[in-house]
């Protein structure tokens, strides 16, 4: 608790693990059936997981008790109760002080933009509108179901902030995700001409939701200081990680939605067509540091039949596997904090069936090992991102990222340099996204010395080919791709490649 402002602060490496705790994984119970662990079974089993792979946090679908578990908890009725599906409050505050132990941070998914209509709940109270928007024109969610809380009553707005302190106070949770900002924001959120009413200026902008935003965090940075709010907001919305006293809404962090957009079309593409497509890669540079960005691949892009992210990348199997790794490699690179949803780690097949646990059989002879490979190779990039200075120090300052070349479209090749403020920390990453092997590629490097390979998503232990850069690569004084020195190297086929430079002895 006292170390957790020094562990979340912007400059410091945060790798979220995004987990259903019903679905994670069960426990065969009655013949046949496999039942739910309980909040005590899931410490002891999830945490020595979680540290394994060199995540720093997990990040759990609400656990705010709710009435239907197809709403996967975004459907909340009890606002200060933990669900009792895995046990009572006591075990899940032992849930949470076993992660702490084990120093992994625990992030909550928090639901303040809307609630369901069933009549035990706060829905039609005491026989009024009390909580929600009397006019179904605002108070109303109608492709969720679900009504909206009038935020301009401060009544509505103290409960709601209890709420969120609640859980921060009692349960000693680290962070709050809040859901679906982006309908707190609009007044026509999901809403035709005629079903909404403009602001009193005539916007569409919430204007009360966003006073509330902004009193939410500033109550949170106030009250529990050292706790950080991450905001699911899908839009343009300007300044949602700004200080609210420069009119931003104040969260910590933000979902970069963009990115993971682009990202995942381009992925899908055969890449005989990446190369038509190489902006979808560099864009997200373009707004990299409008705010402090979360670079997300949640479980809303493994369902509802966007298949798993193994099953969006195109090829066979090995080529499947390869194309994730470059995937992730890119991703790990790129700044902003990282978040992945469980299966992401091991490549599951399917989708994800919040009825189901996980597809743990994969693991298990004669599947395929490419499973266990991928694990592995998002073990060692979290220890690398943990380790190297370079991936987080910079995270959100413009000087801690520099394209060496994003040109390079007939290869579908991007390399670019992450930086700390030690010239000696610099890391270069290059992304062949095609499977063709580049065999003497040139890249340009910032300062002279001899790059060796930190880690390269193609060795043979992640299920590649194995063509690696085993030996050192000296760079010589040959001007390339806007850098003073360069050096000669192998790019394996759908593969991302870390480098660090070694100092010539005579420097």
């Amino acid at each position: 608790m006292q170390e957790r402002a020094q562990r979340q602060q912007l400059s410091s490496p945060i790798s979220i693990y995004e987990l259903d705790i019903g679905s994670w994984r069960r426990m065969l119970g009655w013949p046949g059936e496999h039942r739910l662990l309980t909040y005590r079974e899931l410490a002891h089993t999830l945490a020595p997981y979680i540290k394994d792979l060199g995540f720093t946090h997990v990040e759990l679908l609400p656990m705010t008790e709710y009435p239907y578990d197809g709403s996967w908890g975004y459907q909340v009725t009890g606002y200060f109760a933990p669900t009792s599906r895995y046990g009572s409050p006591e075990d899940f505050q032992y849930f949470v002080d076993y992660l702490h132990q084990q120093d992994i941070g625990v992030l909550l998914d928090w639901v303040p933009s809307h609630f369901p209509k069933d009549g035990f709940a706060l829905s039609y109270f005491d026989g009024t509108h009390l909580y929600e928007y009397a006019d179904p024109r605002k108070g109303e969610h109608k492709e969720w179901g679900t009504y909206v809380f009038d935020y301009g009553r401060s009544e509505v707005r103290n409960f709601l902030l209890a709420s969120a302190l609640f859980w921060l106070r009692e349960y000693h949770i680290d962070g709050l995700r809040v859901d679906a900002v982006a309908s707190m924001l609009y007044l026509d959120y999901s809403r035709k001409p005629g079903e909404w009413i403009p602001n009193r200026y005539g916007g569409r902008e919430h204007l009360e939701a966003v006073d509330f935003l902004r009193q939410l965090n500033e109550a949170v940075y106030a009250e529990e200081p050292g706790t950080i709010t991450i905001a699911e907001e899908s839009t343009a919305w300007p300044m949602v990680t700004r200080p609210t006293y420069m009119g931003g809404l104040g969260f910590t962090l933000k979902w970069n939605m963009g990115w993971m957009h682009d990202m995942l079309d381009y992925m899908s593409l055969d890449p005989a067509y990446r190369r038509y497509h190489q902006t979808n890669i560099t864009f997200s540079l373009m707004y990299a540091y409008n705010e402090n960005f979360v670079l997300p691949l949640s479980h809303d892009e493994v369902v509802y039949g966007k298949k798993s992210l193994l099953s969006k990348m195109p090829g066979d199997v090995w080529q499947r596997f390869a194309n994730l790794r470059a995937l992730y490699g890119y991703m790990w690179g790129h700044p902003g904090k990282k978040l992945l949803f469980m299966g992401g780690e091991f490549g599951q097949w399917r989708e994800w069936n919040y009825t189901q646990s996980l597809d743990w059989h994969l693991f298990e002879p004669p599947n395929d090992a490419h499973h266990a490979q991928l694990q592995q190779y998002i073990h060692d990039l979290n220890q690398l991102y943990q380790h190297e200075p370079a991936f987080s120090k910079l995270d959100y300052d413009p000087a801690g990222f520099s394209w060496i070349d994003f040109h390079d479209t007939d290869n579908s090749v991007v390399s670019f340099m992450r930086c700390s403020k030690n010239v000696d920390d610099t890391l270069v990453f290059v992304s062949n996204f095609t499977p063709v092997p580049r065999h003497g590629y040139r890249l340009g490097v910032p300062n002279p010395g001899e790059y060796y390979e930190l880690i390269n998503s193609d060795a043979t232990r992640y299920g590649g080919s194995g063509l690696e850069n085993g030996q050192l690569m000296p760079s010589g004084p040959i001007y390339w791709q806007s850098c003073p020195h360069s050096i000669l190297l192998t790019l394996p086929p759908l593969a991302t490649v870390i480098l660090k430079r070694r100092p010539k002895t005579w420097e």
